[in-house]
C-alpha cells in the first residue's frame, strides 16, 4: 500500500493540531460518534419492538462499528500524518547509513 503523499510540514501539522478549528471539527467529530454510541446501544430496545431479523441486527452492529472506527480515524489523523513524517525521516536516515 502507498503512503499518502504529504505536504504539510511538521511544524504546519502540528500548528493545525493545536488549532480552533482542529478542535471544532474534533468537537463536532465527538458528536457523531456519541450519537453513533447511542444508536448502537439502543439496538436491543429496538429489536425488541421490531423483531428484525439477526442478519439485520447483525449488519446495523457492523454498520455502527465502521462508523466508529472511521471516527476514531479522522480524529487521529494528525497523529497520523506525525507518524509518517517521522517513518519517512527515519527511512531517509536509513537510506543515508546504507
Amino acid at each position: 500500500m502507498n503512503s499518502p503523499r504529504l505536504r504539510a510540514s511538521r511544524s504546519q501539522i502540528e500548528d493545525f493540531k493545536s488549532s480552533l478549528i482542529w478542535a471544532d471539527i474534533c468537537d463536532e467529530l465527538t458528536l457523531w460518534k456519541q450519537g453513533f454510541e447511542d444508536e448502537l446501544k439502543s439496538i436491543v430496545d429496538v429489536a425488541a419492538e421490531s423483531n428484525p431479523s439477526t442478519a439485520s441486527v447483525l449488519l446495523h452492529m457492523g454498520d455502527l462499528n465502521g462508523r466508529l472506527k472511521a471516527v476514531d480515524y479522522l480524529l487521529n489523523i494528525p497523529d497520523i500524518f506525525l507518524g509518517l513524517l517521522e517513518d519517512k525521516k527515519d527511512a531517509t536516515r536509513s537510506d543515508k547509513a546504507d
